[in-house]
């Protein structure tokens, strides 16, 4: 009889197991591996030298000039495109939720960008923001907001800036399909109940639409922090990081140390300290939550 019991408990956990094996292999092992490199000066072009190191690339990543410069970087990069893609988000799923000709057309068009890859998107960008022949350029010449056509991709001090705005332009429609869900489980009742108290569209959002989109909202922006902080792709298309350092970010700078110097021992080491800032803020951020949760309950 215990014995029947027995794997009648264990029958789940057998079905799950192959699972939970890929699981491990494929998430924990990668980071167990990138936690010895870290330990290790691995670099592939010397072989010879590989050997057990310590904390010695910690140390030296305290010591790097450039990596300050990246994780200030980094910090900026994730600041504005979160901010403006949460912006963005909020309002064209607020415009998207109401009821107007030619909606579902709109929304579909609207969402568009989130499909195209991070590579295209890259690829497409540069050209519309070359400074020979790109259409923004262009524009902006025509409407007189610009004298002359700008390299805006080869200037340090806007270089940054394309990619932020490129980013936004890709990465917003996650944010508007998300909060867009969120308002379209209001029920309806609670909109014609506020209408009847007197409520403008600014009440309807602010007591109604709000509340019940928030928690929407912070675990939205908390993801797409995550992905944001750990980008490379559309950055590593459009600037490699450059001019100089100026679009140098924490990932693309492990990505430079790991594929450029084959230092992968320095580069597991940048790569876990991102790791463990994010986990830091994931940490703060669902104390937040839970705070503001017993507030409200």
């Amino acid at each position: 009889m215990r014995k029947q019991r027995f794997s009648q408990a264990s029958y789940p956990y057998f079905l799950l197991a192959p699972a939970l094996i890929i699981l491990v292999l494929i998430i924990f092992y990668p980071i167990l591996y990138s936690i010895y490199l870290s330990f290790n000066n691995y670099v592939l072009i010397k072989p010879k030298e590989i050997q057990f190191i310590g904390l010695q690339n910690y140390v030296k990543l305290l010591k790097d000039e450039v990596f300050r410069i990246a994780l200030w970087k980094s910090v900026v990069w994730t600041f504005w495109v979160i901010s403006i893609e949460l912006v963005l988000g909020i309002i064209g799923a607020w415009l998207l939720n109401r009821e107007f000709k030619g909606r579902n057309l709109v929304r579909a068009v609207v969402l568009l960008p989130w499909v195209f890859p991070s590579v295209l998107t890259g690829l497409m960008w540069v050209w519309m923001l070359d400074d020979t022949y790109g259409v923004i350029n262009d524009i902006l010449y025509r409407i007189g907001l610009i004298n002359g056509f700008v390299p805006w991709m080869a200037q340090s001090s806007t270089a940054l800036y394309g990619i932020i705005v490129t980013q936004i332009w890709h990465g917003t429609p996650f944010f508007l399909i998300m909060i867009l869900a969120a308002f379209q489980s209001i029920p309806d009742e609670l909109y014609e109940a506020a209408r009847i108290d007197g409520a403008n569209l600014w009440q309807e959002f602010r007591f109604v639409s709000w509340p019940m989109i928030l928690p929407t909202v912070l675990i939205t922006t908390l993801l797409r922090t995550i992905w944001t902080a750990n980008y490379v792709e559309i950055i590593q298309i459009m600037t490699e990081g450059g001019p100089g350092y100026s679009s140098l970010t924490l990932p693309i700078y492990a990505f430079r140390k790991a594929y450029s110097s084959l230092d992968f021992g320095y580069s597991s080491a940048l790569s876990l300290v991102l790791v463990a800032l994010l986990a830091v803020l994931v940490w703060l951020y669902m104390r937040l939550l839970k705070k503001r949760g017993s507030l409200i309950g």
